[in-house]
This record gives C-alpha cells, sequence and structure tokens, in this order.
C-alpha cells in the first residue's frame, strides 16, 4: 500500500469515527447549561437559544453544526443579504452611521460559494435545503483535509520519510481542535489549500501556488499571508545579477493573494466585512492595544475561580506558545513554511478578541512538522497521541452540543 492509499484510508476512517462520536455523546449525555466559559456565553447556550435561528436547528447532521456554521449555511442559500438573518442593526450596542448590515458579512465567500456549487448535485437526495446545504459544508471541509493531509504529507516526507509524512498527517487530524476539519467550518477547506499551496512551491509549480492562495485568501483574510511564502520563494529563485522581464513576471504572479485580498477590501462587500467585523465582532487587522488588554484579561483569568474558564485560557496560551515555538524551531529547513505560520499567529493573535488561537494554529503547518519530528520518539508519539485524542474528544463533544470551543 503506498502512502496516498494509506492517508486516504486514515483520512477515511478518521471521518467516520468523528462524526459517530459527536452523535454517540449527543445521545449518551449533555452537560449541564448554560456555558459560563466566557462572560458572553451563558445568554447563548441555553436550551432554546438557537429556536430562532432556523440555519442551526435543522436535526441533519446537527453535530456538526454550531456558531460560525450559521453564516456559512445561510450565505450559501441566500447570499450574503439573507433576510432571515440577524443584522447588526438588531443590536442597539452595534448600530452604525454606515447603515444595517447582515452578519453575514463578516465571513468570506469561498467555503459558501464551495458549499453552494456541491449543493445542487446533493438536492437530488431529497433533504431539506438546511440539510442539504449542511451536508455540502461537510463534504467540502472533509475533501479539503484530505488534500491538507496529502500536501502536508509532501512537505515532511523528503526530511522525515514517509513514517514521519504519516506522523505529521495523522497529528494533524487528532490535533485538539482538529474535530473543525470534519465541520460546516473553514478550517477543511483553508488547510487544504494553505498546505496545498506550500506543497506546490516546493515542486516549484509557482503559478498554481498563487492560484491556490488566491482562493484561501478568499476563504479566509489570514489567507493572504502566503503572500510571504511566495515572496520568499520568488527572492530564492530569481538569478538577481541576470535579471529578466520573466523573472518579473513571476514576482507579479507572488502578488496574486495580495491582489485578491484588496480586491475583496475595497469591494462593496469587503467594506462591509469591515464594519462588521469590527462593530459586532471586535475583530481587525493588527489591534495591538486592545489585543493585549483582551489577552491580559485572560491571563489574569487562569488565576480567578472560573475553572472553565481557567481551562479554556489554559489552552489558548498553550496553542499560541505551541506555534510559536513550532515556527521558530522548523524556521531553518523550512523557512516559507514557518514565516507563514508566524504571520497566521501574529495575525490571528493581535485581531482584537482573546480567543481562537486553538483553531487558528491549525493553519499552522510547522506545528505538525515539529510534533512530527519528536514523534520519533516512541515515547513522545504515544504520550502526545493519548493527551491530543483526549482533549479532542472534549472539545468535539462540546462543540456537539453547541458549548464555545475556541
Amino acid at each position: 500500500m503506498n502512502a496516498k492509499q494509506k492517508i486516504i484510508l486514515l483520512w477515511l476512517f478518521w471521518a467516520i469515527i468523528l462524526i459517530g462520536f459527536q452523535a454517540t455523546v449527543q445521545a449518551r449525555y449533555e452537560p449541564k447549561r448554560p456555558d459560563k466559559v466566557l462572560q458572553w456565553t451563558a445568554n447563548e447556550t441555553t436550551r432554546v437559544f438557537n429556536k430562532d435561528q432556523p440555519y442551526l436547528i435543522d436535526p441533519f447532521m446537527n453535530n456538526q453544526v454550531a456558531w460560525d456554521s450559521e453564516f456559512y449555511i445561510s450565505i450559501s442559500l441566500a447570499g450574503y443579504d439573507d433576510p432571515v438573518l440577524r443584522s447588526i442593526g438588531d443590536f442597539e450596542w452595534s448600530r452604525t452611521p454606515e447603515g444595517d448590515f447582515s452578519l453575514n458579512y463578516a465571513f468570506l465567500p469561498f467555503y459558501p460559494f464551495v458549499m453552494r456549487l456541491l449543493y445542487y448535485p446533493l438536492s437530488i437526495l431529497g433533504l431539506t435545503d438546511v440539510a442539504t446545504a449542511t451536508l455540502a459544508g461537510v463534504l467540502v471541509s472533509l475533501l479539503g483535509t484530505l488534500g491538507a493531509m496529502l500536501a502536508l504529507y509532501g512537505l515532511v516526507e523528503p526530511h522525515l520519510e514517509d513514517s514521519g509524512g504519516m506522523r505529521a498527517v495523522f497529528y494533524l487530524v487528532i490535533f485538539p481542535t482538529g474535530f473543525f476539519l470534519a465541520q460546516v467550518y473553514t478550517e477543511g477547506l483553508f488547510v487544504g489549500l494553505a498546505f496545498g499551496s506550500l506543497a506546490l512551491l516546493k515542486r516549484k509549480k509557482l503559478l498554481w501556488a498563487a492560484v491556490l492562495a488566491v482562493f484561501a485568501t478568499w476563504t479566509r483574510a489570514v489567507g493572504g499571508a502566503l503572500l510571504i511564502a511566495l515572496l520568499w520563494f520568488w527572492v530564492k529563485e530569481t538569478d538577481w545579477q541576470n535579471f529578466q522581464w520573466r523573472d518579473l513576471g513571476r514576482g507579479m504572479i507572488a502578488l496574486l493573494p495580495l491582489g485578491a485580498f484588496l480586491a475583496w477590501k475595497f469591494s462593496p462587500w469587503g467594506r462591509a466585512f469591515s464594519i462588521v467585523e469590527d462593530q459586532f465582532f471586535g475583530r481587525g487587522i493588527f489591534l495591538i492595544r486592545s489585543s493585549l488588554s483582551n489577552w491580559a484579561l485572560g491571563y489574569r483569568s487562569i488565576f480567578a475561580n472560573n475553572l472553565q474558564t481557567r481551562v479554556f485560557y489554559l489552552i489558548e496560551f498553550a496553542a499560541t506558545l505551541l506555534g510559536l515555538v513550532a515556527c521558530f524551531a522548523t524556521l531553518r529547513r523550512y523557512p516559507a513554511e514557518a514565516l507563514f505560520g508566524l504571520a497566521v499567529i501574529g495575525i490571528s493573535f493581535f485581531s482584537g478578541q482573546a480567543q481562537g488561537m486553538p483553531r487558528y494554529v491549525i493553519a499552522v503547518p510547522s506545528v505538525f512538522i515539529f510534533l512530527a519530528t519528536l514523534g520519533k520518539n516512541e515515547i513522545f508519539d504515544r504520550a502526545w497521541t493519548v493527551g491530543s485524542v483526549l482533549l479532542m474528544g472534549m472539545l468535539a463533544a462540546l462543540y456537539a452540543f453547541n458549548f464555545w470551543v475556541a
């Protein structure tokens, strides 16, 4: 059995087991509500909170939808101005002089667009519209994850051989927040595009790497950080003593993710994106002062009396630290991947809110390269596997119950 076949089988069994696990925990027990992990979560995790959110209450694959899934399903079915969905005008504290905007505008279009494309052939199954979109979203996430696994193996195998490559892809799908790769969330598609772009750079296929980077940027804004990897490749591969027009053209190709980001940013949708992100979600690019203030509050929460909040922020800081250590540890051998990872961590950490880092570091390839290197030690391999799977099981269960995870 070759590496590709092994990866496909691992991916298939992982998906079946994970989705089955989430269904099993829903059937077996329920945690005490509401979730008081953060100040705002108690009001949104009661038994009846989702009753007015039609995109989150369809029973089909309901364990794979929560929180932001609502917006992706909405955009895929009804577009950005879905009248069913909430808008910032519904909340007095977030109203703006620029007008009223659907909360959908805080989310980029490529993932729901691909969901919509897959929705059409899946509609022959006779499911409800929401169920069909949910199935499409899960399949897009899973296929993106498979692409990420194949790309990650290609990045790691030349250095760590087949065993190291398989460890890296295994650590990806059992990462504590790796369950997001099988939900109606952007993580699966994003890592597939981002890791695929980096793998193509390794093969010196700059154009195709840039194309995937463009799609990654339209999936999550942080995909624009792939610009760093593309420019690194261009600078390294260019013969500066014999610079030609062809080299300039390759440099322009490397700038495509920046062009994609600016095209979105200055479009009517991008303007609304910035407003909703800022006024409702409190997010932005390099909001250093507010970010540091919020992370300081998170740090102090570790020493407060709320044990749920303590565990939450310990995981947040541990994920951030792991990402940074991994990037610096792999910087020499994997400079493009490490620089991209550092940009992802920096942009995410300073986005304004002190949450989400365990999910964001899934997109940092150095994490899995670093872990695969450490995994050459059998004790570390077994210990990390046990710890990571147990933690993922807890977080996947919480997500299935619509509790806040990351």
